[in-house]
């Protein structure tokens, strides 16, 4: 039996053990008896993190109003959207329902948040409501700034060779409609990123690995060219993957423009206008191109004054403290997932370590006490390299890297069974983590 069998037989093992060891994850640990609580909790955002955290309050607290605000009827497995972008999921896949994951006891209001006003304690609702809070948790993911773009509008997607992935299950569908036609004719494929934070920022990439992978399968790779176009200086924010990324890119004959940022398109003539750090204009033509707008926080975050004031100023992020994500001036409020104003963590995977410790430091507050509980940045990107391999990328907010399977998973290598943690064994644990149990 070779060392290779043996080691992703044992890494295999690992995955399987992951799938029914829920219990042992961070998050999941025997529960202390519930706290009373006559507490009136608001949280705004019934995305990943919104859910999760409801669902482990229902446990800890006794008597406790929790109300979830949220217009949304669908929840969107994201994690999922760049398999359904490249034609390996249906859409289906990454739809449930919002009201689905929720435990009783917790009211949900559908409808979108107007104003929060943080002195007198309540969320404004578009519907007219108003809700007051003792304490307030602010998770309502970010939003697309598709006007950013001159000459995109979403109703372009999947026509003229325009992909953008992010807007949905029905968007990443189109987008995989426009980009088989270009692994099916060939031609020139642009892949861009915008240069605002974004949620999930290996996604860029996995969408250029997929389709150059894509076009080696249909045996059309010589007719096509794939160029990754960005406004940073480098492919990813960890300095060890960047440099990998650069070596498989080059590996595979993926032309990278760097310090690029996509300005505008001109659908009809198919041409992509991008700007320098410098502020010189470039326009590139493409049979394909796939577009990322800039991300931002939803406006109310901004004009109830709860975004930051000298960072992140064009974003919007929450203000809060990188470890307790508490809000640095209103301490009864605490932010979550994509909207947080913290240095990494817009994925799926930080939404799993940082609800405990919201969690541990609102029911402690509600104590009177402090809690203990403190979030180091941890991100996770299972960074798909081709169809059925991947690197399982772990990392902090000092770019270290934090693998889970330590001599079972190499992180920097092209593995079958980190295509396996993509495909099998994240969408169960994330599952698991919106019923709080993960």
């Amino acid at each position: 039996m070779s060392e290779d069998f043996r080691t992703s037989r044992r890494a295999f093992l690992a995955l399987a053990a992951a799938g029914g060891a829920v219990a042992a994850l961070p998050g999941a640990e025997a529960r202390a008896q519930p706290v009373a609580t006559s507490a009136r909790i608001v949280i705004i955002g019934a995305g990943a993190a919104g859910t999760a955290l409801a669902n482990r309050l229902v446990e800890r607290l006794s008597g406790a109003e929790i109300t979830l605000v949220d217009p949304r009827v669908r929840h969107l497995y994201q994690p999922g959207l760049s398999l359904v972008a490249a034609g390996l999921k249906p859409p289906e896949y990454v739809i449930s329902q919002t009201e689905d994951w929720l435990p009783r006891g917790v009211g949900l209001v559908q409808e979108a948040v107007a104003a929060v006003d943080p002195e007198a304690r309540t969320v404004s609702t578009e519907g007219g409501q108003t809700l007051p809070y003792d304490f307030l948790v602010v998770a309502p993911g970010l939003v697309l700034d598709n006007a950013a773009i001159e000459g995109f509008s979403p109703d372009m997607v999947g026509e003229n060779g325009i992909g953008a992935l992010y807007g949905g299950p029905e968007d990443a569908a189109l987008t995989w409609a426009a980009a088989s036609r270009f692994v099916e004719e060939g031609g020139r494929g642009l892949f861009t990123r915008p240069a605002t934070e974004m949620k999930c920022a290996g996604a860029p990439l996995k969408h250029t690995f997929l389709i150059d992978d894509r076009l080696r399968r249909a045996g059309n790779r010589t007719n096509a060219e794939v160029v990754y176009a960005a406004p940073q200086g480098a492919l990813f924010g960890v300095p060890i993957v960047a440099e990998r990324v650069r070596m498989l890119f080059g590996d595979r004959g993926i032309e990278t423009q760097m310090q690029r940022t996509l300005r505008s398109i001109d659908a009809g003539r198919k041409i992509a206008t991008f700007t320098d750090q410098d502020g010189f204009t470039y326009e590139e033509d493409y049979d394909y191109i796939h577009i990322i707008p800039p991300q931002r926080a939803p406006a109310f975050v901004v004009e109830s004054g709860l975004a930051w004031a000298d960072r992140w100023t064009d974003q919007g992020w929450v203000d809060c403290d990188q470890y307790t994500m508490r809000h640095n001036r209103y301490d009864n409020i605490w932010a979550l997932g994509d909207v947080a104003g913290v240095p990494k963590g817009k994925t799926a995977a930080s939404v799993k370590w940082q609800v405990p410790v919201v969690e541990d430091r609102l029911v402690a507050a509600i104590q009177g006490q402090e809690g203990t509980r403190t979030y180091h940045g941890y991100t996770s990107c299972p960074l798909i390299t081709r169809i059925g391999r991947a690197m399982l990328i772990e990392f902090d907010y000092d770019n270290n890297l934090v693998p889970s399977f330590p001599g079972l998973i190499a992180p920097l290598e092209e593995l079958w069974i980190s295509w396996l943690m993509k495909e099998v064994a994240l969408k169960a644990t994330y599952n698991a983590m919106l019923r709080g149990q993960a």
